[in-house]
């Protein structure tokens, strides 16, 4: 799959998913536009690919609509930035919440949002990942405001592909298991909660950030053209069990 002469916005190049998906792009001729919130994280990923880099949180809105737009236009989009915060059910703090819902949810609007509005004004067609996760279909415990946020990311979605569809712009929602960035590793490092989770994959191991990007780059490309609004589980078989 060739991206020679096409650019990708991607939000949550820094790290994980993110970085390994805009480097996987770019060795296949891609120009990024990565957006994270780290400065230090984009100046060293500019140092690998070349890539044009746009600091920014995310979690304000205003900012995150700015940053879109000064990254635009793009042909592709892959809202791949998230956070989470480990909190049992009763002990979830509403600002916690809120975080969580403003980056992994409402940023992936706004991005989109602006995305959509620069491919209908040159005429349409594109595509957009979003980066979504197993916990939309699976109540993890401690988990309860991210299993939130990517449930109403795999519904907005769904929405994304109904309404930008009739532009040729295709939206889908990948949903990895336990990917192993420096976010899972923190939540998945107690072998009491990772052990009965890996027992259940029938391949035996988490997901490689390389893993998800190979999927990214599948669902940007002419090869998926007609996958449109899909929740895609990339798993190993957990689902299966």
């Amino acid at each position: 799959m060739s991206f020679s002469g096409k650019s990708v916005l991607i939000t949550g190049a820094g790290k994980g998913i993110g970085r390994d998906t805009a480097k996987l792009l770019a060795s296949r001729g891609a120009s990024i536009i990565a957006l994270s919130r780290s400065q230090s994280d984009l100046d060293s990923l500019s140092a690998e690919i070349g890539c044009t880099t746009i600091a920014v949180d995310l979690a304000d809105a205003d900012a995150a609509r700015a940053a879109a737009v000064k990254g635009l236009p793009a042909d592709y989009l892959v809202n791949c930035a998230g956070i989470n915060i480990l909190q049992s059910f009763v002990d979830v703090t509403v600002e916690a919440f809120d975080l969580i819902h403003a980056v992994n949810l409402r940023a992936a609007m706004i991005v989109a949002q602006e995305f959509a509005r620069s491919r209908i004004a040159a005429g349409g067609g594109g595509a957009i990942v979003n980066v979504s996760s197993m916990s939309s279909f699976i109540g993890f415990d401690d988990h309860a405001s991210y299993c939130a946020s990517k449930g109403a990311m795999d519904a907005m979605s769904r929405v994304m592909a109904n309404e930008l569809g009739r532009h040729n712009i295709r939206v889908n929602c990948i949903n990895p298991i336990v990917t192993m960035t420096e976010l899972a590793a923190r939540a998945w490092s107690d072998p009491v909660k990772s052990d009965p989770v890996l027992k259940r994959i029938p391949i035996s191991r988490f997901a490689e950030t390389r893993d998800v990007a190979e999927i990214i780059a599948f669902l940007l490309s002419d090869a998926s053209a007609m996958m449109n609004g899909l929740a895609i589980p990339v798993d190993g078989g957990f689902l299966v069990r």
